[in-house]
């Protein structure tokens, strides 16, 4: 009688997944199939119906043809300067914040707490609120209207949440490991290259898909920061969703809205358990 009841119980919570599961990607499927429809099909099919007859012309015409304004390049160039803005910027606030929760965790210091507190304070703060402060120090910079600016600006704006990530994964650490090392004469660089980081591998494929997802789909700061030159995928596909025509593309649309997803998509397909296994392992825990 239990045997049942517990199968009865299974079925229904894998019945109630499916439907979620289902709500949830319905609005996906909607995406990939009105992007092979032509518009003629669009206007006399149903939303659900798939392709009769599948096709990647409005997946070209987004990339390479479709129009922005008066600029009729498409989503490439602006998915190039996402690819240079993301790289260096995962990495540089990967890095640093690794560099942080190692110092904040295992080589504290007089006043290491308030200073943990206060780049804490980072991840909670509003967007909004830099905006005229950072489009200063650009500008003193020399890197205003640049993919550059756009680096640095993810990069400080990683590092609290970066910070965070890895100083509670360290906290977890043993400190005997750090103290055999130094008793042993290693020094800080020598410690963290070959114990902390061989060590760090599940809370580093969180920081970079996190870090990777936040800088991909940012457009606050892409459409404050960047130039004519430097936009991002993000300020390319609003250009090209609100561009003034006699027929709206629902198809091109669609399709463009898939390449700006595509990266994350395919991060998170290839490494979304190993991001499950980091956030279990302590990550953003404290």
């Amino acid at each position: 009688m239990n045997g049942r009841a517990l199968s009865w119980h299974r079925l229904v919570l894998f019945g109630a997944l499916g439907l979620f599961a289902l709500v949830f990607l319905t609005p996906l499927y909607v995406m990939v199939s009105t992007s092979l429809k032509s518009m003629d099909e669009i206007r006399e099919g149903t939303l659900l119906a798939l392709p009769a007859s599948p096709s990647l012309a409005a997946w070209v015409k987004a990339w390479s043809e479709a129009c922005t304004g008066t600029d009729c390049s498409g989503l490439q160039p602006y998915f190039l300067n996402s690819l240079m803005m993301v790289v260096p910027a995962v990495a540089v606030s990967t890095l640093l914040g690794s560099l942080n929760g190692y110092v904040l965790s295992k080589w504290r210091f007089p006043g290491s707490e308030l200073m943990f507190a206060l780049i804490l304070f980072g991840v909670f703060m509003p967007m909004q609120v830099v905006l005229l402060p950072m489009s200063q120090v650009l500008g003193w910079l020399g890197l205003a209207s640049s993919v550059w600016g756009l680096v640095l600006v993810h990069v400080l704006a990683g590092i609290p949440s970066t910070t965070l990530f890895f100083r509670n994964y360290y906290v977890g650490l043993p400190d005997e490991l750090i103290k055999a090392a130094m008793l042993d004469g290693a020094g800080f660089w020598q410690i963290f290259r070959r114990i902390v980081l061989p060590l760090s591998t599940p809370i580093l494929v969180v920081t970079l898909i996190w870090q990777f997802t936040q800088i991909w789909n940012d457009f606050l700061y892409g459409v404050v920061f960047s130039g004519a030159d430097s936009k991002p995928i993000t300020v390319g596909l609003n250009n090209l969703a609100n561009t003034s025509s006699t027929v709206k593309e629902y198809n091109v649309d669609m399709a463009a809205a898939m390449i700006a997803a595509l990266p994350t998509l395919f991060v998170y397909i290839v490494a979304g358990k190993y991001f499950v296994r980091g956030l279990t392992a302590g990550a953003v825990k404290g």
